[in-house]
């Protein structure tokens, strides 16, 4: 049943809110442990009358993250976490279909991206949902006299937890901040699993070439990095990765990837992929040693991993030679390096970012994490926290038991084995 609209939105269309229903209704399908918390939540209400802003990636599966939120008694707003990552029928939908006022529009300015932001704070929120921090660094910056009203926050990205910390280090953070990101059930799947199919899939539907025989640079071998360098190399890419921590370095050339500097490898890569969170990590030193075709995307959270202002400083204006896909023609050599997706999060830009299948368990955390930040209003210092362990294996085992699957249980000699020093050989 449709809603009933009496609150203020900005979505680009809300006539395409019956596809982004049914969008929204298949990528259900695949969310069982969210589905799960969403009818716990429709019963107990544990976020009754809470004010929850959410910045996050307009997705399908974000709709049903702020599904359960509602149903969890939650007042909830929505707005984008990147100007590009918005799916506008799905925006337009939770706005029709379930009354949730929603700031969001696929390629959006700064400048509304800024607006949105500053429209969510308007509405005092207690809780904030967080991708990247951009909404409590703003927060912190602009509405000093708002933090008191702030419960706590949770944030999704490296990114965001990086900057997080910082705030923390600088006697600014005033609040709780969950680290959602660093939840096993977060990082090791939707960050291995998902950031590796999803990057490749938007490489895929902004060029459509083959990946088999290309050589395919990977800069970063944190989790994302992983799941890219994984995923290319089983659809038949020569994979290089680059990195500046020798663990990890270590770590990719004993998983069978050439490890070298982005200088060694910026003239011999056929496509290049930023996964670091950090900036400028392919420079105009970097653009400009790169062979004639080259092409290159990036799936960390901010556009800046590439120096795309040093990039136009080295070439002529550029030219769209489809959706998502920039050329820019080198002026000193004349070779031509291919931009996907303007530097943003390609996944999200030119696909639909990760299967709903992964962000069931990354989203089950954010709900999850939301009722635990209410529960223990009060009790939690201000800084940065971990979920608990418990909560992250309650997910897994929804996980495992919504896939059919079981596991062994220690038996009571074997408790009592590892639970005693006295036993030996």
């Amino acid at each position: 049943m449709t809603a009933t609209r009496s609150f203020d939105y900005d979505v680009k269309n809300i006539e395409l809110a019956d596809d982004g229903k049914r969008r929204i209704e298949w990528a259900e399908r695949e969310m069982p442990v969210l589905r799960l918390i969403r009818e716990r939540f429709s019963e107990e209400k544990p976020l009754q009358g809470v004010r929850l802003i959410a910045c996050a990636h307009v997705t399908t599966e974000t709709a049903n993250l702020v599904r359960a939120l509602q149903a969890g008694g939650a007042e909830s707003l929505l707005i984008a976490s990147n100007p590009l990552s918005t799916q506008d029928d799905v925006a337009a939908s939770l706005v029709n279909d379930w009354g949730v006022p929603v700031f969001a529009i696929k390629g959006e300015t700064t400048e509304t991206y800024n607006r949105h932001v500053r429209t969510a704070l308007d509405f005092h929120p207690e809780i904030i949902i967080d991708d990247g921090s951009d909404v409590v660094a703003t927060l912190i910056k602009e509405r000093e006299q708002q933090v008191r009203e702030v419960i706590g926050t949770t944030e999704e990205t490296t990114t965001g937890i990086v900057r997080l910390r910082s705030m923390e280090a600088a006697g600014v953070l005033a609040f709780p901040a969950i680290a959602v990101n660093n939840a096993q059930t977060k990082h090791f799947f939707d960050n291995r699993y998902g950031t590796g199919q999803s990057t490749l899939d938007g490489i895929i539907r902004a060029t459509n070439i083959l990946l088999a025989g290309r050589t395919m640079v990977v800069i970063g071998y944190g989790w994302c990095g992983k799941g890219v360098a994984l995923r290319a190399r089983g659809m038949g890419s020569n994979v290089i990765v680059t990195e500046i921590d020798p663990i990890k370095a270590i770590e990719a050339v004993m998983d069978g990837f050439r490890v070298m500097p982005i200088m060694e490898a910026a003239p011999l890569g056929d496509i290049f992929v930023t996964v670091t969170g950090n900036r400028h990590v392919i420079d105009s030193s970097h653009f400009d040693l790169m062979k004639d075709g080259a092409i290159v995307c990036n799936s960390g959270h901010f556009d800046l991993e590439l120096n795309l202002v040093g990039l136009r400083e080295l070439s002529s204006a550029p030219t769209i030679l489809r959706p998502f896909v920039e050329e820019y023609v080198m002026k000193r050599t004349g070779r031509r390096v291919i931009v996907l997706g303007e530097g943003r999060l390609i996944n999200l830009a030119a696909a639909e970012g990760h299967p709903a299948s992964v962000m069931d368990m990354s989203f089950a955390n954010q709900a999850l994490s939301v009722e635990y930040l209410i529960r223990k209003k009060g009790e939690l210092k201000a800084g940065v926290h971990l979920l608990p362990q418990e909560v992250d294996t309650e997910i897994a085992s929804l996980k495992l038991r919504a896939l059919g699957m079981s596991i062994d249980t220690m038996t009571s000699e074997q408790l009592e084995y590892i639970s005693s020093w006295e036993t030996g050989t």
